[in-house]
């Protein structure tokens, strides 16, 4: 043997499958295993050998494990076992020779020896194998690089998983978009990618890895183009403030091809998270927009105030005021005129508004406001949020909680603010009317003054 061309062929081997020297040394000793129980050994027995690469002298040995009585099958329940009377158990075994060895004989050669334990037997050094051997030895060479390339490939990608890579479309059946991203194939299913997109073979793409699952075939790649932190993603390689957490990204809501928001917030004073987002003359987002065909992106401010974040969400509309309610609900009212950008084509920004925000969100005109309406409807969902804590805390079943005007005092306050608020709304309306009318007839109140004085005098 060569040694020195074998440790090229080992090394080369190494490169090209992108493996560790030691698995493919790993991969020939189990070969040559498999060949000299071929040639020499018997079927039933377990061979390990052992190659110096430097010198190339081969180690055989056999593997037997150690037994006690206790694990074996008796002769009756072996019968039994054969009959089909019982069923096979994991705990016990039915003893080889060529692989087991009673406790007692193992101990007479070292007495420290436990059940379970292996004891190795050396074998004869074997140089000569016939045909067969070497075709045996080739073909577990061949299967044990592939199941290392395998293992290797799902733990590089697993490592990559929540990171975004370009890859290049393969081919297409069906729905299904096939990648090459590196060493193996990743798969974009349906439901991942971005309505209003086209793939054609050979075309490069950006995509975000969702998951890495080992199978039988070998690992599965499955990628997206319509998962939200995708854009995130996109963001950090575009935004050195976000890459280095100067500027984070606190929440993204996505509706893939037609529009996502995202609020930051900067960690470092001095730093413009939206002006960092956008860059000069809108170059990064625009790199970002791009990247996804169009798709449009709306970066407004992160804040700790639910009110003040509701607002900079419903952006671009202008809003007037914001009202948080109990159930995780806030109102936002805004002017007639800006309703419809608030609510946005069949309701799209006030959708994910709601989603960036945790809140939900209704939307309601400032001039067809009714206060009255609206106190009623908030001490009623007092009144419900306050039956489920009940319920919850186990005080009492929610229909009677619910019938219960108990509230804390913080919560009473609020509902019986709004109901002031709503009857000063009420009675101001009612005196503009008033005004109104006493208006019209200001001649015949002079009339009557004037005939109250004359029968005085």
């Amino acid at each position: 043997m060569d040694i020195k061309a074998f440790g090229l062929a080992i090394a080369q081997i190494a490169e090209e499958k992108g493996l560790a020297r030691e698995k493919i040394i790993e991969s020939i000793e189990t070969a040559l295993a498999a060949a000299y129980k071929k040639e020499y050994g018997e079927k039933s027995q377990v061979i390990k050998a052992k190659l110096d690469v430097k010198t190339g002298k081969m180690e055989f040995w056999q593997v037997k494990t150690v037994v006690d009585q206790g694990m074996l099958y008796t002769d009756e329940e072996l019968e039994q076992l054969q009959d089909k009377a019982i069923e096979a158990s994991e705990e016990k075994i039915k003893f080889n020779p060529e692989k087991h060895v009673m406790i007692e004989e193992a101990q007479k050669d070292n007495a420290d020896i436990k059940v379970n334990d292996e004891i190795k037997i050396p074998l004869e050094e074997k140089a000569d194998f016939g045909r067969i051997a070497a075709q045996t030895a080739k073909q577990v060479i061949i299967q044990k690089i592939r199941e290392a390339e395998k293992e290797s490939i799902f733990q590089d990608f697993k490592l990559k998983e929540g990171e975004i890579m370009s890859g290049v479309i393969q081919r297409l059946e069906g729905k299904t978009v096939f990648m090459d991203i590196g060493k193996t194939m990743g798969i974009l299913n349906r439901e991942e990618q971005v309505m209003g997109e086209f793939y054609r073979p050979a075309q490069r793409l950006k995509v975000f890895i969702m998951k890495v699952e080992q199978t039988s075939k070998g690992p599965v790649i499955f990628l997206s183009r319509a998962y939200p932190k995708f854009v995130s993603k996109l963001f950090e390689l575009e935004v050195p403030e976000v890459a280095s957490g100067q500027v984070l990204i606190k929440s993204i809501a996505r509706e893939a091809g037609s529009r996502t928001k995202i609020a930051v917030a900067s960690t470092a004073e001095g730093i413009d998270p939206i002006g960092a987002a956008v860059g000069q003359r809108g170059t990064r987002v625009s790199a970002v927009i791009n990247e996804l065909g169009g798709e449009k992106i709306d970066i407004i401010e992160y804040s700790d105030e639910p009110e003040k974040y509701i607002i900079n969400a419903l952006s671009p509309a202008k809003i007037m005021e914001v009202r948080i309610l109990p159930k995780n609900k806030a109102l936002a009212i805004v002017p007639n005129d800006q309703l419809s950008l608030a609510i946005g084509k069949d309701g799209q920004n006030v959708r994910l508004a709601a989603k960036l925000t945790g809140w939900k969100i209704d939307v309601r005109g400032h001039e067809n406001l009714d206060e009255e309406a609206l106190a009623l409807e908030m001490k009623e969902a007092i009144r419900e949020e306050e039956a489920e804590r009940l319920a919850r805390e186990g005080k009492g079943k929610s229909e009677k909680a619910a019938e219960t005007p108990i509230v804390s005092e913080e919560v009473v306050k609020t509902g019986e603010k709004e109901e002031k608020k709503a009857k000063k709304t009420k009675k101001a309306k009612t005196g503009e009317k008033i005004e109104e009318i006493a208006g019209d007839k200001p001649k015949k109140e002079k009339k009557a003054k004037s005939k109250t004085k004359t029968k005085e005098k």
